[in-house]
């Protein structure tokens, strides 16, 4: 009794730690009072988010995270403000998001009511649809040529979702087979172990584009899903986080700073190998930009 009444004492009166405090919903105060923003980002995600092999962290969801992070400090008038890159994965993120290892995810993560049970999002930063690539001498263009086949997406993705739920829908025979990363996804491919990968339209492309030769595969010409936002991602019933965040996105999306930032990313060459997509910017996009608002599908 004396032990258990001692426990409850010290957990009442023990100081709250930062990951304690983040998981309580004050962001913003944490980052205050540490002068220090930790950020989620991907090893290997083109555009949006990666790593050089100088171990510099770029990309397009990057880039707009470091103006976010600027404006946060300016908001808390802090001298300076650090920022910590936290690597994770399909798999680990929302874990990561959870726990309050990162304030926020700057990758290529898409809105969904499902996810929103668990984290939040910001105002929509990117659309895509979801495709498979397959080696384009196998022909592969519509949903009815993977019948029977080998196909590969990665676990904890909105894709693999739509993979399953597709395959049980059409009856369309079709061994899953989930890999931890996009990468290990592509490799299988490239590989001829699998036939397929699904995963984002644009993530695909950027995939291919960065292999030894892009030639190789191509994109399906049905999608698996409508055009689906992307989101930075971080922690939900954190209201004044969210709202710093948001009144920062609408800032860029107002100014010409959203359409340099696209085109550094999308229609012109990017490191560390000239990659270029020669992806315009999509209407939709386009939209989401001129009237940004939170998505509810």
């Amino acid at each position: 009794m004396r032990l258990a009444v001692f426990c409850l004492f010290v957990t009442c009166f023990a100081p709250i730690t930062p990951l304690q405090a983040a998981s309580e919903g004050d962001t913003l105060q944490q980052i205050a009072r540490t002068a220090k923003i930790r950020i989620g980002y991907r090893e290997a995600e083109p555009p949006f988010s990666y790593q050089l092999p100088n171990g510099e962290v770029t990309g397009f969801s990057t880039d707009l995270c470091r103006t976010i992070s600027e404006d946060i400090r300016k908001k808390l008038k802090l001298d300076r403000l650090d920022l910590e890159y936290v690597k994770a994965t399909p798999a680990t993120r929302f874990i990561l998001i959870r726990s309050g290892q990162i304030d926020i995810e700057c990758a290529a993560t898409t809105n969904n009511s499902e996810r929103r049970k668990i984290v939040d999002f910001s105002y929509p930063n990117f659309m895509t649809s979801t495709q498979f690539l397959s080696r384009r001498q196998d022909n592969l263009k519509i949903l009815a040529d993977l019948a029977g086949r080998s196909v590969t997406s990665a676990s904890g993705t909105v894709n693999i979702e739509q993979l399953n739920a597709i395959n049980r829908e059409k009856n369309l025979n079709i061994s899953v087979m989930p890999t931890k990363t996009n990468e290990e996804a592509f490799e299988l491919v490239v590989a001829g172990k699998a036939s397929a990968f699904v995963m984002d339209g644009i993530l695909l492309a950027a995939l291919a584009a960065t292999s030894e030769n892009p030639n190789l595969y191509a994109l399906s010409e049905e999608t698996l899903s409508a055009p689906e936002p992307y989101g930075l991602v971080f922690r939900r019933d954190d209201p004044a986080f969210k709202a710093a965040v948001n009144e920062s996105l609408k800032q860029i999306f107002a100014g010409p700073a959203i359409h340099d930032l696209y085109e550094k990313w999308f229609t012109k060459p990017i490191p560390p190998n000239s990659m270029n997509l020669n992806l315009p910017m999509a209407a939709t996009l386009k939209q989401a930009y001129e009237h940004p608002s939170e998505y509810r599908d």
